[in-house]
């Protein structure tokens, strides 16, 4: 489960404006930051196949939003995967 202080770190990362919190970036972002939680937790717990799922569906979540990103603005979209060091 990520900390609140993560989220904030997280959000502050890519955030538009001071009160952003739910736009696809930040939201990019905040999954981001639970994904790479989730896979350090696989790391040492192979067979959690409830986390693993959601893994899965984290991922997929944040595939659609960079898609969605990707075809409104596409400069917001390539900031986005620079910043978070994504392999698009």
């Amino acid at each position: 489960m990520i900390t609140k202080e993560n989220k904030e770190k997280a959000i502050a990362l890519t955030q538009v404006n001071k009160n952003d919190v739910g736009s696809p970036q930040a939201q990019v972002s905040i999954l981001t930051a639970r994904i790479k939680e989730v896979t350090e937790h696989l790391k040492s717990n192979k067979h959690d196949f409830m986390a693993r799922r959601g893994l899965t569906q984290m991922v997929g979540r944040r595939k659609k939003l960079l898609k969605y990103l990707e075809r409104k603005d596409f400069e917001a979209y390539k900031a986005v995967v620079s910043k978070l060091g994504l392999r698009k």
